[in-house]
């Protein structure tokens, strides 16, 4: 049975398999990853949900699949990477253009980090990151309360990102 919590809106669960048509919808998107490092391929994105399922179980978190709760439309991805630093992890989203503008992404990214700080005492800061061409990214993460830190460079995507932190 995967792990799930819920919204008012959104349903957030443990990728399966089965999620890899809907996600490839997502990840492979150009105007999604725009600002992520491009889209990926099919297989890229089949590994990617094998490894957070294992993520999940060596960890007790993961980046998850979010579904509409009206009718369990996948309509993004939302979660944590790990970090170098055990105590740290990542947060990244991802929606499917037709769902952005919702208010979906604050939804999903705020429920992530609660269930993140009530069940994983053992992470003390979330990190985040945002091209600076894209404020609708960087208003998500003021309004769960993460603070910029200023400019760092990042390899997976060669730029500089807003850099964002949450204690």
């Amino acid at each position: 049975m995967p792990y799930f919590f819920e919204t008012k809106q959104l349903t957030l669960r443990t990728m399966q398999a089965e999620d890899l048509e809907d996600i490839t919808l997502i990840w492979g998107d150009t105007q999604v990853m725009q600002y992520s490092g491009g889209p990926s391929t099919t297989e890229k994105i089949s590994r990617s949900i094998e490894s957070y399922q294992r993520l999940y179980e060596e960890k007790g978190y993961s980046v998850y699949t979010v579904l509409l709760k009206e009718n369990s439309r996948i309509i993004g991805v939302c979660g944590f990477n790990p970090s170098d630093n055990e105590n740290e992890a990542e947060l990244i989203y991802h929606l499917h253009p037709n769902y952005w503008g919702k208010g979906y992404a604050t939804e999903a990214a705020s429920a992530c980090v609660k269930d993140l700080k009530d069940r994983k005492s053992d992470i003390k800061k979330i990190k985040a990151s945002v091209d600076p061409n894209n404020p609708s990214s960087s208003k998500v993460l003021s309004k769960i309360g993460m603070t910029a830190k200023g400019m760092k460079w990042f390899d997976d995507t060669q730029q500089e990102e807003l850099y964002y932190e949450l204690e």
